[in-house]
């Protein structure tokens, strides 16, 4: 209760401005900025959310994912990993600005809640669970990132968050310093799931929520691995996508 009245009167005596443009705001990202950088229902293709042409409404899916389906079946992101959107995921990465992935869940939570409820391919999943980090990088950071987005964003959909169920089964190299080739390497047979935790994904629609997403590697190998527990379906709920591979 006193938060709900306190919180009134310091955005009144606290100047708020927005992360990206620096302008005052009293939301953390102002409406231009999100108008500018987190376009609604944008086409991309359905699996792994590469943009693509308006012309490519009848096929949903980009040319990678036709010629070889990955693992998981659907991927929503909030936006491109471009700048000034990359200096946001660095300063929550690096600077410990968590106030940022509150931010990015709301983004994503709006990005989610505009798609048609209607068909199977768009439901809410049952529950969700954040790409973990290796031991000595969650010791180095001091938090994991995807858990911190995953938290209110599970809260604002009414979606349970298990941090426990995919674990990582080693520490690996960090994947944007290697080569693409590289990346599948450095990631196979890194994540596990304990087999008390197998009944909650049985059968079950669960999205994997993470930062950013470059050529979707990462995702991919979690999602094998839950596919090969029983899940049943696999979405990925994303901040950022870059626009290369």
């Amino acid at each position: 209760m006193w938060r709900n009245l306190l919180q009134p009167l310091l955005q009144s005596v606290l100047p708020n401005y927005c992360a990206i443009c620096k302008d005052q705001s009293d939301n953390l990202i102002c409406q231009q900025c999100q108008h500018d950088f987190f376009p609604k229902l944008s086409q991309r293709c359905h699996s792994c959310a590469l943009p693509l042409p308006a012309t490519s409404i009848r096929n949903p899916l980009c040319g990678a994912c036709l010629k070889k389906r990955p693992h998981f079946d659907r991927t929503i992101v909030a936006c491109n990993y471009v700048p000034p959107i990359d200096h946001l995921v660095l300063a929550l990465k690096f600077a410990h600005h968590l106030g940022l992935a509150r931010a990015f869940a709301t983004e994503l939570r709006n990005q989610i809640s505009s798609l048609p409820q209607n068909t199977p391919q768009d439901t809410l999943p049952d529950l969700i669970c954040p790409i973990p980090l290796g031991r000595q990088r969650l010791i180095a950071r001091g938090f994991n990132q995807s858990l911190e987005i995953a938290k209110p964003l599970g809260a604002d959909l009414g979606v349970p968050v298990h941090y426990d169920i995919l674990l990582r089964t080693r520490d690996t190299l960090q994947q944007s310093s290697l080569h693409p080739d590289a990346r599948h390497k450095n990631v196979r047979n890194a994540f596990t799931i304990p087999p008390a935790m197998s009944h909650l994904i049985h059968n079950k629609h669960i999205a994997i929520v993470d930062d950013v997403m470059t050529t979707g590697t990462t995702l991919n190998e979690a999602a094998k691995v839950l596919k090969r527990f029983g899940a049943k379906k696999v979405s990925n709920f994303v901040f950022a996508r870059t626009i290369w591979v």
